[in-house]
């Protein structure tokens, strides 16, 4: 049997250990298919729900790339910084010491307009699911997200209990995220963003377009709108090659 180490941290954080050290001693190469869930059950003696929150963490942070019916696999090298990465806003404010909650103000499917189209690559027409999730930090509203989601990839997106688990969790086992684009508006609050937001109208507001893609697919087109007296948006990095002209 495979040994764990030897430390007082929880299981679950033992077998993320456990894998990083396969990957970083090179006995698990990057892009290659690592063992299955039952797999390591069987090898490190632990359950199957703390292989599977390892899995999960460990993916979140973008060291395996999981495909759903195919497997888990060593994620290639990440660049070194994106301006914004994806998040689960509820850890970064439970990471802040504060509470986290959130409503769903609708879930649906609609037929795309030609935007959406565009949006998600389709050559016509196509359903879609529609969501909207409002997220509050200590009782106020900091965030409406409003997702597009392509049903191909996602099949089971619209019906799911979105105030019990997170869109994000639910999104990142379900499909693995090859690629992320993101453009930032500053925008002003209309009424609608404005009565969700408990704002004034006209506040100022930030508004996140991000698509991601699953392989070649556009998996999901979203609009996430903070309010821009609340939440800022951000990153730090160390550039590449400092001081030279490259």
């Amino acid at each position: 049997m495979s040994k764990l180490p030897d430390t007082a941290s929880p299981l679950y954080e033992k077998v993320k250990t456990y894998v990083l050290d396969a990957i970083g001693s090179g006995a698990w190469p990057r892009n290659q298919r690592m063992p299955s869930e039952n797999e390591l059950v069987t090898a490190l003696g632990v359950s199957r729900m703390t292989v599977h929150r390892a899995l999960r963490e460990l993916t979140e942070q973008g060291h395996l790339l999981r495909i759903q019916g195919v497997g888990t696999f060593i994620a290639p090298p990440r660049p070194q910084s994106t301006l914004i990465e994806i998040n689960n806003i509820g850890n970064e404010i439970r990471a802040r010491g504060h509470t986290h909650r959130s409503d769903v103000v609708f879930m649906e499917r609609l037929i795309t307009d030609p935007v959406l189209d565009e949006a998600f690559e389709f050559a016509g027409e196509h359903e879609v699911y529609h969501s909207m999730v409002r997220h509050f930090e200590d009782d106020t509203a900091v965030q409406i997200e409003e997702r597009f989601v392509n049903p191909e990839l996602v099949p089971g997106y619209i019906e799911q209990d979105f105030t019990a688990l997170s869109t994000y969790d639910y999104l990142i086992d379900a499909t693995p995220v090859t690629e992320v684009e993101h453009i930032i508006s500053a925008i002003t609050a209309d009424a609608d963003i404005a009565d969700l937001l408990d704002l004034p109208e006209g506040a100022p507001c930030l508004l996140l377009h991000r698509r991601t893609w699953s392989g070649s697919k556009v998996a999901t087109v979203n609009r996430l709108t903070y309010a821009g007296g609340r939440y800022s948006l951000g990153s730090r990095y160390a550039p590449k090659n400092v001081g030279s002209d490259e």
